[in-house]
């Protein structure tokens, strides 16, 4: 029954038990039911003779809507209900892939088999072309390698944002094909 106020602040702020001041509230019994309208004083009453907490579970409504249960057993199973959302949750990462204008054929190969395994795994790819010295006067040739990215990683991922210069690189994202 006497459940801290300090779980309270945790919990989305219900109000329970002598926290509620309500002239009239409509009352819900533990397994459901609905009990009428009452005062607070009667429902808290009711509620301790049964060892119960009364909480205030809807305080928009008009007249408030105030439910008897165990305060405790219900904040336990809501933060089982929030972990095991939370387990069933996969975090997307932006892995980033960085190629210069000059690569060469076989570090290409191995760029993309990278990324390709990383598409597979359910992560984004930040693919940058970063640009040396006098090589920015070509630029042409970064878009040409980002087009051959795009080939190489077709059956793994679309382009979901197109090759676009940001400083003395050009950077293009691939986020992963939708599973089925």
């Amino acid at each position: 029954m006497g459940v801290l106020a300090i779980a309270n602040k945790d919990s989305k702020e219900l109000q329970i038990n002598e926290e509620i001041r309500d002239k009239e509230i409509r009352v819900i019994g533990p397994d459901g039911a609905q009990l009428g309208l009452m005062s607070a004083r009667d429902a808290q009453k009711l509620a301790a003779e049964k060892d119960l907490d009364l909480v205030k579970i809807a305080p928009q409504a008009v007249p408030p809507v105030c439910k008897i249960m165990d305060y405790g057993k219900y904040l336990f199973e809501q933060a089982k209900r929030e972990k095991e959302a939370r387990k069933n949750q996969k975090v997307v990462e932006i892995k980033e892939i960085r190629m210069f204008s000059t690569i060469d054929t076989h570090d290409f190969e191995t760029k993309t088999a990278q990324a390709v395994k990383f598409l597979k795994g359910g992560d984004k790819i930040k693919v940058s072309v970063r640009f040396r010295k006098r090589a920015i006067a070509h630029p042409q040739l970064g878009e040409e390698l980002l087009e051959k990215f795009k080939e190489a990683c077709a059956e793994a991922g679309v382009v979901e944002k197109s090759a676009k210069m940001e400083g003395r690189a050009l950077v293009m994202f691939v986020s992963p094909k939708a599973s089925k």
